[in-house]
C-alpha cells in the first residue's frame, strides 16, 4: 500500500458526489413514514385479507400456543405468502435464523417448480411457481458447518431450521428490482438440540410468561394470559470512508484498528455527541430508516455519539423476540446501505483506541397482555405492590445470577470496552435512583418516605417533580424519578432496566434469554413465599405482600450501587460484598458451567446440560480464533507493511548522514541522527516483538483448549499491546509518506 493510495483515498471522499435517493410520495407530497411502515411485511391483517376465516382463527389459535398448526393451515398460509411476495417481485424465498455466530444466515430457494405430465405418451415438463406448507414450516441446512459445540459433526449433519410463528415474514430487495421473502425461523440440530439464539430466548419467554401469570394470580390478577420481556436496543456504531477502510487490513479482518495513533483532537472537546450529523452520514441514516419502516422496524432516534464518526440509531420498545430480530436486520440493512454510499459501517465494540467504543443498551422491562408495564412505578411507586414484587424479584435475580449476565456479554471485542471509563466495569450491579432507593430503605426499615420535593424550586407533580427555570419565557418542564447512571451496568430507567454493558457487535439475544430465565426463577420464588406467607387466605393481604418484599429488599441488597462505578473505591466495596469482579473472557465464560447457574438454565427448560455445555465451548473455542485471527493480521502488518516502511525511511536518513558527512558536517548530534537512533532501537524491538507473537501463535495452535485459552487471554494481549505501542512510536516518527496505512486523522475526520 503507498502514500499514494491514502491521498487518492482521501480526495475521492472529499470529490465524490453523494448519493440521491428519492423518498415515496403519497400523490404530489412525500409520504408519511405511518404510510410506509410496514409495507414490506406480511401482517397478520394481510393474512387475514387473504385466507378463509376458518383458516385464519386455526392460524391464530396456533400462535397464541392453543393448537399445533396443521398440514391445510400451512399449505393455505404458504399459498397466500407466495402470491403476496411474487406480486412484489419475489423470486426466492429463505429460512432467515441466528446460528451461534453473532449474526444471520440465509440459504435462498426459488419458487420454480417443475411439473412432469405425460400427455399421448409423451412426457411433458413445464415450469410453474409453488410454495408448499411444508418449505414454509421447514428447511434443512448443514448443521455441522455452523458452530455445535460437538453437538454436531461432519459425519451428523442434518440440522433442521423451522418457521417462527410469533415473527412476521417480511420481503428485502434483491437484484435487478427482484426481492427475497425472509421467513424468520429457528435452528435446531437433529435431535432437536438449540443450535441458534431465538430457540433459546423464545424458551426463556415461556418461562418468564408462566411465572409472571402465577404471580399475578396470587395477588388477584385473573385477567392477564400472558406476560413478555419488552426490548429496546440502543445500537452504537461507527462509519468510515470505505477507500480508506479498504487500506486497513486490520479494519477489514478483525474489525479494529490493531495500531494506530489517536489524533491531537478526538472526543476530548465534547462537541460531536449531539452535534450536526455530517450530510452524507445523514444521506445514509435516512436510506436506512426509509428500508427499514418498510420492513416494520419502528426506528425512532437517530444521533452522533461521543466519539468522531460515531452515531446511534435506537428504536420505539416491542417484544423482545421480534426486537432482537429488528435489530439484526437493522445492522444488515445500515451495512448494506452504507455500502452504497461508499461507506462502512464497523459494529466491533473498540475500533479505535483512544476514543469511545460502542454498545448496544439494551433496555429491558416486562408487559402484560392487558398493556401493564409491570416495571411502572407509577405516581406512589410504595404503594403499588405489584411493582415491588415484580422490582424486588428483577433484583433477586440480578444477585443471584449477576456472574450469568455476566458471561452474557463476554466476547473477545467487548472485553476491550468493559471497565474501560466509558462502559459499565465487570461487577454487574443495579443502580435504582435516589426515589427509589429511598422507597426500599423505607419499606425494609418500616418508616415514613423522606420528602423529595424542595418548595423553592420544584413542586410535586404526577411521576416526579416539575423543575422551575427561573425564565419567564421558558415552560415548567418534567423530572423524572431517577437520575441517570451511565456508569451502571444495569440501571433502572424510569419504567425499565437498561442493560448497558451489552456489546455492539453481538446479538441482544443471549443476554435477554439469561434475564428472562433469571427473572422467571425469582418470580417463582416470589409467588412460593407469598403463598406461604399468606397461608390459606384467598390472596394476601398488604401486610403479607411487604413482608416478602421486605424479605427480599434484605436479601439482594448488595447488588444495589448508587454511585460511580468507574471508581476503585465500587471495586473495593464490591469485593467486601462478595460481588465478583470478572475481568477476562475466559473466566466470563466459566460461570455458564457454575452448578448455581447450569442448574438455573436446565430447571427452567432453557437449555440441556449439554446445550450450556456446548455453548460453552463455542463461546472459548470463538474467543481463541479471534485473537489468533487478531495475532496473525497484526504479524502481517507488521512485517509487511510497518517494517518496510521504517527501513526505507531509516535508508533515506543514513544516506542524507552520508551526505552531510561527505562535505565536513558534523553529523554526530544532527536531528537526522538522533532520529535514526531512535528509529533504529524501535525497529530492533519491534522485530524482536513480532518474532515473539508467531512463536506465541505457534504454541496456542498447538494447545488444548483451555491452555489456548489462557494463553490468549493473557500472553497474547500483552505481546499485541506491546507492538502496537513500539509501533505506534514509529509512526510519529516516521515521515507521513512513508507509513502505509490510513491515520486516525483521516479514518476519524
Amino acid at each position: 500500500m503507498s502514500h499514494q493510495a491514502r491521498i487518492n483515498a482521501v480526495v475521492d471522499s472529499v470529490v465524490r458526489p453523494g448519493r440521491t435517493v428519492e423518498w415515496p410520495k403519497t400523490g404530489s407530497r412525500p409520504a408519511y413514514v405511518s404510510e410506509i411502515f410496514g409495507q414490506n411485511v406480511f401482517t397478520l391483517k394481510t393474512l387475514q385479507q387473504t385466507l378463509p376465516k376458518p383458516v385464519y382463527v386455526r392460524f391464530l389459535q396456533q400462535i397464541k400456543g392453543r393448537q399445533v398448526i396443521d398440514k391445510p393451515t400451512a399449505d393455505a398460509v404458504a399459498h397466500a405468502v407466495r402470491i403476496w411476495a411474487m406480486d412484489r417481485g419475489a423470486t426466492h424465498f429463505t429460512h432467515w435464523f441466528q446460528p451461534q455466530t453473532g449474526t444471520t444466515a440465509e440459504k435462498h430457494d426459488s419458487f420454480l417448480t417443475l411439473k412432469t405430465v405425460i400427455h399421448n405418451g409423451i412426457e411433458e415438463t413445464s415450469a410453474i411457481d409453488a410454495f408448499s406448507g411444508s418449505q414454509l414450516l421447514q428447511s434443512e441446512p448443514d448443521a455441522s458447518s455452523f458452530p455445535s459445540g460437538g453437538i454436531r459433526s461432519t459425519f451428523e449433519a442434518r440440522g433442521y431450521t423451522i418457521w417462527d410463528t410469533t415473527s412476521p415474514m417480511f420481503l428485502r430487495p434483491g437484484p435487478h428490482g427482484t426481492s427475497i421473502l425472509y421467513v424468520p425461523s429457528v435452528f435446531i440440530g437433529y435431535n432437536g438440540e438449540a443450535l441458534d439464539e431465538k430457540t433459546i430466548l423464545l424458551r426463556s419467554s415461556e418461562a418468564l410468561s408462566n411465572a409472571a401469570v402465577k404471580l399475578l394470580q396470587t395477588i388477584g390478577d385473573k385477567e392477564t394470559k400472558r406476560v413478555y420481556s419488552t426490548l429496546g436496543t440502543e445500537q452504537e456504531y461507527f462509519l468510515i470512508d470505505r477507500a480508506l477502510y479498504n487500506l486497513r487490513p486490520d479494519l477489514k479482518i478483525t474489525g479494529r484498528t490493531l495500531i494506530g495513533v489517536v489524533p491531537p483532537k478526538h472526543q476530548q472537546l465534547e462537541d460531536h455527541y449531539f452535534g450536526q450529523i455530517p450530510s452524507r452520514v445523514i444521506a445514509a441514516m435516512s436510506e436506512t430508516e426509509l428500508e427499514l419502516y418498510k420492513l416494520g422496524v419502528p426506528l425512532k432516534t437517530r444521533h452522533n455519539e461521543v466519539a468522531p464518526n460515531q452515531f446511534e440509531a435506537a428504536p420505539i420498545f416491542e417484544e423482545a423476540s421480534v426486537a432482537v430480530d429488528h435489530n439484526l436486520v437493522l445492522m444488515e440493512t445500515l451495512h448494506q446501505v452504507a455500502h452504497r454510499h461508499k461507506l462502512k459501517v464497523l459494529f466491533h465494540e473498540k475500533p479505535f483506541k483512544g476514543v469511545n467504543g460502542s454498545g448496544k443498551h439494551c433496555n429491558w422491562s416486562m408487559s402484560t397482555d392487558q398493556g401493564d408495564n409491570l416495571l411502572e412505578p407509577t405516581v406512589k411507586p410504595e404503594t403499588n405492590f405489584r411493582f415491588l414484587l415484580f422490582l424486588v424479584a428483577t433484583l433477586d435475580a440480578l444477585y443471584k445470577h449477576g456472574g450469568l449476565l455476566r458471561a452474557s456479554i463476554a466476547s473477545a471485542s467487548n472485553e476491550h470496552r468493559l471497565g474501560a471509563n466509558e462502559a459499565p466495569p465487570g461487577i454487574v450491579s443495579a443502580f435504582l435512583g435516589d426515589h427509589l432507593t429511598e422507597v426500599l430503605n423505607a419499606l425494609e426499615e418500616n418508616r415514613d418516605l423522606k420528602n423529595f420535593s424542595q418548595p423553592h424550586l420544584q413542586s410535586v407533580k404526577v411521576g416526579g417533580t416539575v423543575l422551575d427555570l427561573k425564565v419567564a419565557t421558558l415552560p415548567h418542564i418534567a423530572r423524572d424519578l431517577t437520575d441517570r447512571n451511565r456508569t451502571s451496568p444495569f440501571a433502572f430507567t424510569g419504567n425499565k432496566f437498561e442493560f448497558r454493558a451489552v456489546g455492539s457487535k453481538q446479538s441482544p439475544s443471549f443476554p435477554v434469554v439469561l434475564i428472562n430465565t433469571a427473572v422467571a426463577a425469582s418470580l417463582i420464588e416470589v409467588t412460593e413465599a407469598l403463598n406461604k406467607q399468606k397461608g390459606t387466605k384467598a390472596e394476601p393481604s398488604i401486610e403479607d405482600i411487604l413482608t416478602v418484599v421486605r424479605t427480599y429488599i434484605k436479601s439482594s441488597k448488595n447488588i444495589r450501587f448508587e454511585g460511580n462505578n468507574y471508581s476503585q473505591e465500587w471495586a473495593d466495596e464490591a469485593a467486601r460484598r462478595g460481588l465478583p469482579n470478572i475481568k477476562s473472557c475466559p473466566v466470563a465464560f466459566k460461570k455458564l458451567l457454575e452448578p448455581v447457574h447450569l442448574n438455573l438454565l436446565v430447571s427452567q427448560g432453557i437449555m440441556t446440560e449439554n446445550e450450556v455445555k456446548s455453548r460453552y465451548h463455542i463461546l472459548l473455542e470463538k474467543y481463541v480464533k479471534d485473537l489468533v485471527i487478531e495475532g496473525n493480521t497484526l504479524k502481517g502488518m507488521i512485517f509487511n507493511g510497518v517494517l518496510p516502511a521504517v527501513y526505507n525511511f531509516r535508508k533515506d536518513l543514513a544516506d542524507s548522514l552520508v551526505a552531510q558527512k561527505s562535505i565536513g558536517i558534523d553529523i554526530s548530534a544532527t536531528a537526522e541522527k538522533q532520529t535514526l537512533d531512535k528509529l533504529s532501537k524501535l525497529t530492533v524491538d519491534l522485530k524482536a516483538s513480532a518474532d515473539k507473537l508467531s512463536l506465541l501463535i505457534d504454541e496456542i495452535n498447538a494447545a488444548d483448549e483451555h491452555t489456548q485459552a489462557h494463553l490468549a487471554s493473557t500472553s497474547l494481549l500483552q505481546n499485541m499491546e506491546e507492538i502496537r505501542t513500539t509501533t505506534d512510536s514509529l509512526e510519529q516518527l516516521t515521515s507521513d509518506k512513508y507509513w502505509p496505512f490510513p491515520k486516525y486523522t483521516e479514518l476519524l475526520f
